[in-house]
């Protein structure tokens, strides 16, 4: 399964991609909203038709319709979300949920990388922004997701032609990833999956990502980030960025991913940070 994350400011531009997400032929059950606003939520939930929770129509599933609920998530306030896996996505990323339904929902069999997403999402919610998930997989669906989601969400602007080349090396027991190019859909999210998998295969779990080569990260490559670090902590492992490219820097920071990364400023300041006590703290 591919995930194409897109993080909004604008309910204009939330409009807009999910206009073109669904005349673009998205598959709509592909499609999760998050937000914290009820005036952008009612908003989408018209362009999809959606049913139940705050849309006050009886919760369920029918032909071409979405469901739409809320809940309160310790820390955040009210969350509204929408889609297939609406009340699932408000279980997994702590809401208070009360229906029996939605309890067991959100204890079922759902995507695994949406467990390990729903910190980050917790975060870019804590700031106000809104979210489009988009899992599938479809490479021509998560190719079209993420052109509209890259436009029209919060990101990095332009394209590198800098060909995507990853190598590893190795410090003691520290593996050290070098990453150049893009991470993008069907290029770097792919390299970098393989060979952190690589990595974790060979029982190493203690990694470093080392970003200063990176030129251009898209929707796609948000999600893998967020997949790479979350799986590799998912294990017992500890996994940090070092060396951020601007474009990098500046993508984490505007959507408020740059707070539950681990980043550190240099190589040696990350290999210390693995040696020492801070390791404990990654791994939480």
């Amino acid at each position: 399964m591919e995930t194409a994350l897109g993080v909004f400011s604008s309910r204009e531009h939330v409009e807009k991609a999910i206009q073109e997400l669904i005349n673009s032929k998205i598959p709509q059950e592909e499609i999760v909203f998050l937000t914290r606003s009820e005036p952008e939520a009612k908003m989408v939930g018209k362009e999809l038709g959606a049913v139940g929770g705050f849309m006050g129509a009886a919760t369920g599933l029918s032909a071409g319709l979405i469901v739409a609920s809320m809940a309160l998530v310790p820390g955040i306030g009210i969350v509204l979300a929408l889609g297939v896996g609406a009340t699932t996505m408000l279980g997994l990323i702590g809401a208070e949920v009360a229906s029996d339904a939605a309890k067991a929902a959100a204890a079922s069999a759902a995507p695994k990388t949406a467990s390990e997403d729903a910190n980050f999402f917790r975060e870019v919610l804590k700031e106000g922004h809104s979210l489009i998930i988009v899992r599938t997989e479809s490479q021509e669906t998560l190719k079209v997701a993420c052109g509209i989601l890259d436009r029209l969400g919060l990101g990095t602007q332009g394209r590198s032609t800098t060909k995507t080349q990853t190598s590893s090396r190795q410090v003691g027991d520290i593996a050290i990833i070098d990453v150049v190019g893009r991470i993008t859909m069907g290029e770097g999210n792919v390299m970098l999956r393989e060979i952190v998998r690589e990595m974790s295969d060979k029982g190493i779990n203690k990694i470093l990502l080392n970003l200063q080569g990176v030129t251009f990260v898209d929707s796609s490559g948000i999600g893998e980030l967020v997949r790479t670090v979350t799986t590799v902590r998912n294990k017992g492992g500890h996994l940090k960025l070092f060396n951020l490219s601007k474009n990098v820097r500046d993508l984490l920071q505007v959507t408020k991913l740059y707070a539950v990364f681990d980043i550190q400023s240099d190589e040696a300041s990350a290999i210390q940070s693995l040696d020492g006590p801070s390791t404990s703290r990654a791994g939480a």
